[in-house]
């Protein structure tokens, strides 16, 4: 029995989402009740990384099970042995082909910014820019990413994995208690969101111009950018699959 799960956590306290030597992890805990109330070494698959500090709405991963399990009484379990700031959201049954990683079709990333007035409640869950910046010249550095491209200098990835390219497929900016950037594409790859935004930052405060992405993006020279937002703005809100 093959089981798909969805869960949201807070990253503040987490190494990441991979069981890594040294330091604590979300896919630690999460493996560490299951094999205790499964009574066997349970080991789950996620959709994707998510590094030191970033949260997620829906985070999907997959595991096993050799016989039938009541998924609401599993999904109980788990949330009342996991720490607080983990909760399962879903469990459902896939079929047996199903991968967490590979069947992936789109991941919904965002990332929240407070430009305004210094907030305790918004610490750890977006990123603090009190510093101007024009709205248009950072949507219009946003939409400069938007499509298939080669990312190889917006990411710390060091494979050369499908050449760095990924599409993505939508950006919107919204105007709320932050300015949330919701970014939509067929995956991502270490830091690239985070570059992202660090770098549209970076020309919308009028540090840079927008010939600054385009002598970056699309490029087989080593330029890396130099800008690179915090990971405590970055959520991971959705895996989809259809």
């Amino acid at each position: 029995m093959k089981i798909l799960a969805k869960v949201a956590y807070l990253g503040t306290n987490y190494h990441g989402w991979q069981v890594q030597p040294n330091g604590n992890t979300v896919q630690e805990e999460i493996e560490k009740a299951l094999s205790k109330i499964l009574n066997t070494p349970t080991k789950i698959y996620g959709s994707g990384r998510t590094d030191a500090g970033v949260h997620a709405i829906n985070q999907a991963f997959h595991f096993d099970v050799n016989r039938d399990v009541d998924l609401d009484r599993l999904k109980y379990s788990l949330n009342c042995i996991l720490p607080d700031d983990i909760a399962i959201n879903s469990l459902k049954e896939v079929a047996d082909d199903f991968h967490a990683r590979f069947s992936a079709k789109k991941k919904h990333y965002q990332y929240r910014i407070n430009s305004g007035e210094k907030n305790p409640f918004l610490m750890g869950k977006s990123l603090y820019y009190p510093y101007p910046f024009v709205m248009t010249k950072f949507v219009e550095a946003l939409d400069k990413f938007i499509g298939k491209h080669n990312y190889s200098n917006f990411t710390s990835k060091e494979e050369d994995e499908d050449n760095y390219v990924r599409e993505i497929f939508d950006i919107r900016v919204s105007l709320n208690e932050t300015i949330d950037v919701d970014i939509i594409g067929d995956g991502f790859m270490r830091y690239m969101i985070r570059d992202i935004i660090g770098t549209c930052l970076a020309v919308a405060s009028g540090k840079e111009d927008l010939t600054y992405i385009s002598n970056r993006l699309d490029s087989d020279t080593d330029a890396h950018t130099a800008y690179r937002a915090s990971s405590e703005g970055l959520f991971l809100i959705d895996v989809i699959y259809k």
